[in-house]
């Protein structure tokens, strides 16, 4: 058979699946230790019925068992080690002999020993050695690594760690999870981050995973746990720093619920907004304290996470307006470290249509643009050169606005105006023609840092987008590309993101076929242009508004032309109608006296009947009828 071959068996019974891996195992064994050539090896651990007596004449013996096994040894050693109930105490017995005894070489042996059964990878051996009673004696046993300086971690998490408990927690087994899951955690990446390797970690996850789980599940079973958190933290008695605390721990209580499963994370979530919790944050949200702010914010990423209607159904409210003003006003305000950008992502989050039922969506869009879209627009226009004239009047009648906003800040305004276009058309059009927003955006214009103006452009690029014929004839009614054409021209030949957003724009309008912006920015800009007509983008550009214009001129010379050839056959038709008209009368006329002189040269009947008209009219008539007597 070929080398490398993959093969994929599939079996109809258990029972086969397990006979043939087993095969495979014993095939892998004896390749293995075929290849190795090691007698006392081979002898030691293919054919291992017990592990040698815990003693320190025996720790050379016990380290190459565990550290030098294969990996269907190692299935084996794991075994063993479970069957003794005794090898950890012994162990540890042993390791407080050495230590001291100070025993270096025998302390690195054990440090060796301990380091090779966890990377066993048994979760039955870390359930053993991460419990309560062993696991600071094993922490103890990796601080004489021989590569390495000795480092007292158990000093350090017996002296320096301190377990902040905000609130009593009165359930043994959630304490001890939680103090277990910290030591594993510590263990994972502070004393052996290089010599795990990816399954071991893994599998130390899993058992974090497991133990937030579990404590989780206890904390949210105790209701009166859940009531008294609360109680204290609507307390206005209550000292600063421990209501710091109590904040901390219901952002660590909110965290820890990701590892339940999606039901019961629907369930505490919505138990937790029962009992007050946007309240909660609407209070941590006025906050001085950045820090506490900031976990507010997390807090509520973590809810929208799981359930966003929880706080849409929650900021239509009469008592959520308050929290919908506070996240507007964080985005708005400087605390640094990127918050403004965490206030960016819940607004996008509430205002997304996408997930919106019909209801919800009016109610909230409704709240967001009567109340605070003005307030966005006035903060661009007073962080803006000239945007303090007297002649911009502020859009929601507010003049104590901050001037000098940080550029990030315009940045997340912009890129939040542009999610409301796309998902907004309608209520954002309104306000772009009620109340000139279009305009005060492009203030950005003026701003000296490149990367807000290329935002202005985006924004106007967004709108161009939609396609809307109101807004692009706003566009040109207001002469709204002059700003983006100056810039344009002002920066020249350079090559940069600004450039690459105009063109862009321009070309968009071009593909699009955008006739009245097309013939606006040719016959309005050119003259400004026409010294970037070596531009492909600018000479496609002028091709495509030459052409409108030809087609234009064509359909206009077909519409003339279909006029006048109308306006003929018409003409004709009624001059034939005329003529028509005439004869016919002619023609009455002309019959009339015909039949009434026939009528007198042909008297009535003597039977009283008068003459056939088939008689009278068998005689083909001239232009003139004559009598038959030729007189």
């Amino acid at each position: 058979p070929e080398c490398s071959t993959e093969l994929a068996l599939s079996f109809q019974e258990s029972a086969g699946c397990s006979y043939i891996w087993d095969q495979i195992c014993n095939v892998q064994r004896n390749l293995h230790f075929g290849t190795l050539n090691h007698d006392t090896f081979h002898s030691v651990n293919s054919e291992l019925r017990e592990l040698p007596a815990v003693e320190l004449s025996t720790l050379p013996l016990i380290l190459k068992i565990v550290a030098e096994s294969g990996i269907t040894d190692q299935i084996r050693v794991t075994e063993l080690i479970l069957q003794d109930p005794d090898f950890f105490q012994k162990l540890m017995d042993t390791f407080r002999i050495c230590e001291d005894l100070e025993n270096p070489d025998s302390l690195h042996m054990i440090y060796k020993i301990v380091k090779g059964i966890i990377m066993l990878n048994s979760p039955q051996i870390f359930e053993k050695i991460f419990g309560d009673d062993l696991i600071m004696e094993i922490i103890g046993c990796l601080e004489y690594d021989p590569e390495g300086s000795h480092v007292r971690h158990r000093d350090f998490l017996k002296e320096h760690v301190v377990f902040k408990e905000a609130i009593p927690i009165k359930d043994p087994m959630a304490l001890s999870k939680i103090h277990q899951t910290y030591r594993i955690g510590y263990l994972k990446d502070v004393i052996l981050p290089r010599a795990l390797d990816d399954a071991t970690v893994a599998s130390l996850n899993s058992m974090i995973h497991a133990n937030n789980s579990v404590v989780v599940s206890l904390l949210k079973e105790d209701s009166t746990f859940i009531q008294e958190l609360f109680l204290r933290l609507r307390s206005s008695s209550i000292a600063a720093e421990s209501k710091k605390n109590l904040v901390y721990f219901l952002h660590e209580f909110c965290s820890l619920s990701k590892s339940l499963q999606i039901g019961q994370q629907h369930r505490l979530f919505r138990d937790l907004v029962n009992e007050g919790l946007f309240d909660i944050i609407s209070d941590i949200l006025q906050s001085e304290d950045k820090r506490l702010v900031l976990t507010g914010t997390d807090i509520l990423i973590l809810v929208l996470n799981q359930d966003p209607n929880l706080l849409r159904s929650y900021v239509v409210r009469p008592e959520g307006t308050q929290l919908l003003g506070l996240l507007v006003q964080g985005m708005l305000t400087d605390f640094g470290d990127d918050m403004h950008c965490q206030f960016l992502e819940i607004l996008r989050t509430l205002l997304d249509s996408y997930t919106l039922s019909g209801s919800q969506r009016d109610a909230i869009v409704e709240v967001f643009y009567e109340r605070h879209l003005g307030q966005l627009i006035d903060v661009i226009i007073s962080s803006c050169p000239g945007g303090g004239s007297s002649l911009v009047k502020p859009t929601v009648g507010n003049s104590n606005v901050k001037k000098n906003t940080k550029p990030e800040i315009l940045l997340n305004i912009c890129e939040l105006l542009c999610f409301c276009v796309v998902h907004h058309p309608y209520r954002i059009k309104c306000n772009f023609l009620l109340n000139n927003l279009l305009d005060k955006v492009l203030f950005l214009t003026r701003r000296r840092e490149k990367y807000l103006v290329v935002a202005a452009v985006r924004f106007v690029r967004t709108v161009i987008s939609r396609n809307d014929e109101n807004l692009n004839n706003y566009i040109i009614k207001r002469n709204l590309l002059k700003p983006i054409i100056d810039v344009f021209v002002a920066n020249g030949d350079r090559y940069n993101l600004l450039n690459s957003a105009i063109l862009e724009l321009f070309e968009y309008i071009r593909k699009e076929n955008l006739k009245p912006l097309l013939k606006y920015i040719v016959e309005t800009f050119w003259s400004q242009l026409a010294k970037f007509e070596n531009l492909a983008s600018m000479q496609s550009l002028k091709v495509r508004y030459e052409q409108s214009l030809e087609s234009t001129g064509a359909k206009s010379a077909i519409n003339v032309d279909s006029r006048k050839r109308a306006e003929e056959r018409g003409l004709d038709k009624d001059e034939e109608d005329y003529f028509n008209e005439e004869s016919d009368e002619e023609d009455t006329a002309s019959a009339s006296v015909s039949e009434t002189r026939r009528a007198q040269a042909h008297p009535v009947s003597s039977n009283g009947s008068a003459p056939n008209r088939q008689t009278l009219s068998s005689r083909p008539g001239g232009l003139v009828d004559y009598d038959d007597d030729e007189d």
